[in-house]
């Protein structure tokens, strides 16, 4: 388990959903999302030397009764199908937007 180590020399466990909810406090967003159920992709640009490179995180999205709408990087057996759609299309959208890039470049 990590630690955050605080401004006065404690230190505290860190929790994933706090990472979970800095991440989506961020100004930074996904350029693309692929979502089929409760299965979701988005995928993220990072900009190199060597042109941009294309990272994809993926979520499952669950009703929780007592907080409402959470999500998790968690899949059980029946999400692994729609998991595998979901991973082939951003793969799809990721080869789009490497040509949309090559032909920018090429005019």
């Amino acid at each position: 388990m990590s630690v955050n180590r605080l401004a006065n020399g404690t230190t505290k466990p860190f929790l994933r959903e706090e990472l979970f909810l800095a991440k989506q406090k961020s100004t930074n967003k996904p350029v693309e999302e692929v979502r089929i159920g409760s299965v979701k992709a988005a995928i993220w640009k990072n900009d190199t030397e060597g042109g941009p490179r294309f990272n994809v995180t993926f979520q499952r999205i669950y009703r929780d009764e007592e907080k409402g709408w959470r999500s998790t990087d968690s899949f059980g057996r029946d999400d692994l199908l729609v998991l595998a759609k979901v991973a082939d299309q951003a793969h799809g959208r990721i080869v789009a937007l490497s040509q949309q890039r090559h032909s920018e470049q090429t005019t």
